[in-house]
């Protein structure tokens, strides 16, 4: 069975289906795309299964004037995560404690952007305040909204989307029929059967999916006889409801007791999943796990399931009309409450392999597993935090993805989980070890954005907990913690007693992971920035081994850019450039923003030095830009500015200050990718002059420090860990 899950094959030889192939509705595209030239913002409603989000998707990737991206709202059940969730499906990494709605502003200011809100109906008002904000503070942005119901705004250009005439409707019968294998022509009863449908496409499509074992009149007898069944039940649903709820219920009699059974387990899932999960949360009593596959495969013929090749592997998932007809059933199991329970288990579980798996050579792997389930975590956090008794896992499960928060830019989305999971806990689980790790971990994250006074009372709590519970890891963790905010707040002997001790700690207890070696990172900093260079060097050095015994690239990246630090000092730029490379496209491959901008910084130096100050401009001018999505440039610390200051300098006294501030202008204008691949493949900017003689070995201007700048100072948080 194994090795039926890695190729993506079922039994009895059930094909992937591909049902996201677009079937007709060219009118509808050619109207949709006047609607969006001609409106900023634009809504498309209509019943569940229309085809809405098809449509919308369909019209966005022919979008070619402008950037877009695309946000599934179906799954996100709090109001106030719907900044965050747009925030996510951008890929916008900030390291600051601002609100993501600031986020946003800042980022489509200036942008020209197509933002598709996909599944707003459950939360018209939380969007509708979200769109009416963006869309007045940035005049580049269009929306185009998918739901049930309109947001009501003025301006709004409702779309409503009708089911497919009858010839589209026939051609998506025929169509699905063929993925399944099944030649299914043209005719009287095929056509009867699309119209008793309404040229619904998920109506058409579960039929489809009926037809290997029925013929086309089979199908639309059995379902006349379910017609008039609901008819009789429920006169005031309105025809097209009545339709596609009769093909469900009608493809939902047909499934065996196990194919349904699995049906309604499979809906508490939050947007797509994995067979290890499925077999996990939905297997027992009266599903084997080992009897999972097979159902699931069923399933997947018959068009309830549909199935995704990702980056993280093969994944499954129901559309929400579907979805939602298996909770109804599992609500009437009496099981839904269970299933919960074990959704959140599994996704506590997966948390933990992953923050085991994140020190090995897996780490970008982990990084894309974790954010293929997001979705299914951020409902396990909420399982966690509407149970009291599950109060401790919400705290556990929170803080086991610090790796997630911190060293793969989700700073904002883990300050609100961290907040919520601390707050709710306080009162009952006081003193025990998942309550620990989380308080840790906030301080960590409010130290990395700049806020100070969280993450110290957050430090103190933990140290004061730790010490009374006798929790010796999580007092290390404390004591770390703590000697990085000293490191940012520029106290460099007492930074470097508490990670002294820290480490001394880490080692009694055994520990070793990320957290550890950026321990001693942080300690190098300490070091440097009290003057001794060589000591820094000896301990990265020694990260650096570690890592590579490990396959660690994450804190590896922060111990290069130490030593690139030292290899520009000692007048080895070509070193310096090597190791910085090295440094930046692993932090640039983790959206670890710190690590990128950083990295950038000390290469404008290192291509000063080279003789190419006009690149040298660019490249501030490319970090300036990243900045603001850190926190203070640079920290405000003179030792992190110094490098800084230095290049400003050496590239103003040849190129003069017009062309310097020319340059710097030049690199503010790159987007974060382009900058990034600029660095990386030292392009030099169009017109410049040719590089003047480099300096010489350890020239410098007055007041130069020798203190390498790589470590999170004043109000930017810690090296990042």
């Amino acid at each position: 069975m194994r090795d039926r899950r890695h190729d993506g094959t079922f039994p009895h030889g059930h094909p992937p289906l591909e049902l996201d192939t677009f079937v007709g509705r060219g009118e509808e595209l050619a109207g949709l795309a006047r609607a969006l030239d001609g409106a900023r913002l634009v809504t498309v409603t209509g019943p569940g299964g229309v085809g809405k989000s098809r449509l919308a998707a369909r019209a966005a990737a022919r979008w070619t004037a402008r950037d877009r991206g695309r946000v599934e709202l179906a799954h996100v059940r709090d109001p106030e995560f719907v900044d965050h969730a747009v925030v996510a499906a951008l890929g916008l990494t900030d390291h600051t404690a601002r609100p993501p709605r600031e986020i946003l502003r800042d980022h489509l200011a200036e942008r020209e952007l197509l933002l598709v809100l996909d599944g707003v109906e459950h939360l018209v008002d939380a969007c509708a305040a979200l769109v009416t904000d963006l869309l007045g503070r940035a005049p580049g942005l269009k929306v185009l909204a998918v739901g049930r119901r309109p947001l009501a705004l003025p301006g709004e250009h409702l779309f409503p989307l009708a089911p497919l005439g009858e010839d589209e409707a026939v051609e998506l019968l025929t169509v699905r029929a063929a993925q399944h294998g099944i030649r299914c022509a043209d005719g009287p009863e095929v056509r009867e059967l699309c119209r008793r449908l309404d040229g619904i496409p998920l109506a058409i499509e579960l039929a489809a999916g009926r037809l290997g074992t029925l013929s086309p009149g089979q199908v639309l007898r059995r379902l006349d006889d379910r017609f008039r069944l609901l008819a009789g039940e429920n006169r005031a649903v309105l025809p097209r409801q009545r339709a596609l709820r009769t093909t469900i219920g009608w493809s939902h009699e047909l499934c065996t007791p196990a194919q349904r059974l699995l049906w309604a387990r499979l809906s508490v899932f939050a947007g797509r999943f994995d067979l290890d999960a499925a077999e996990y949360v939905c297997g027992g009593d009266g599903l084997p796990a080992d009897e999972v596959l097979d159902v699931l495969g069923a399933l997947l013929a018959q068009s309830v399931v549909t199935r995704e090749d990702t980056p993280a592997g093969v994944r499954y998932g129901m559309l929400d009309t579907v979805r939602a007809y298996g909770a109804e059933w599992l609500a009437a199991t009496g099981e839904a409450a269970k299933l919960r329970r074990r959704h959140r288990d599994w996704y506590v579980g997966l948390a933990t392999w992953c923050e085991l798996d994140w020190f090995s050579p897996r780490q970008s792997e982990v990084a894309a597993r974790i954010e293929a389930e997001l979705p299914n975590l951020r409902g396990a956090l909420e399982e966690c935090l509407a149970d009291p008794d599950g109060a401790h896992l919400g705290q556990y499960l929170a803080g086991s993805l610090w790796f997630h928060w911190v060293g793969c830019g989700h700073l904002s989305e883990g300050r609100h989980w961290l907040d919520q999971v601390v707050r709710l806990a306080a009162q009952r689980t006081a003193h025990q070890r998942p309550r620990l790790k989380a308080l840790w971990v906030l301080a960590y994250v409010a130290i990395l954005q700049g806020d100070t006074l969280p993450a110290l009372a957050a430090l103190r709590e933990c140290r004061e907990e730790a010490e009374l519970a006798g929790n010796t890891t999580a007092l290390a963790y404390a004591v770390h913690r703590s000697g990085c905010l000293e490191l940012v707040t520029d106290d460099m002997p007492a930074a470097e007693s508490l990670l002294r001790s820290a480490l001394e700690r880490y080692r009694e207890t055994g520990e070793l992971n990320s957290n550890v070696l950026m321990a001693q990172v942080e300690l190098a900093m300490a070091r440097a920035f009290q003057g001794d260079l060589a000591d820094a060097v000896r301990l990265c050095e020694e990260v650096r081994r570690v890592c590579d015994d490990h396959g660690e690239r994450w804190a590896r990246a922060y111990a290069l850019y130490v030593l690139a630090y030292a290899a520009w000092y000692d007048g080895d730029p070509g070193r310096a450039r090597e190791l910085l490379t090295d440094c930046l496209r692993d932090a640039h491959g983790f959206r670890d923003l710190l690590g990128s901008v950083l990295s950038i910084e000390l290469l404008a130096l290192v291509t000063a030095t080279e003789g190419d100050p006009a690149e040298a401009a660019v490249l501030q001018g490319a970090a300036g830009r990243m900045w603001p999505s850190v926190g203070l440039p640079l920290f405000g610390s003179a030792h992190y500015n110094a490098p800084h200051e230095l290049c400003a300098a050496t590239a103003r006294e040849h190129l003069g200050d017009e062309r310097y501030e020319e340059c710097v202008r030049a690199g503010a204008r790159l987007g974060r990718e382009e900058a990034v691949a600029r660095a990386l493949s030292r392009a030099r900017p169009a017109g410049a002059e040719p590089p003047p003689p480099g300096p010489g070995r350890r020239a410098s201007p007055p007041g130069r420090t020798t203190r390498p700048a790589a470590s999170r100072a004043r109000r930017g948080g810690e090296t990042a860990g």
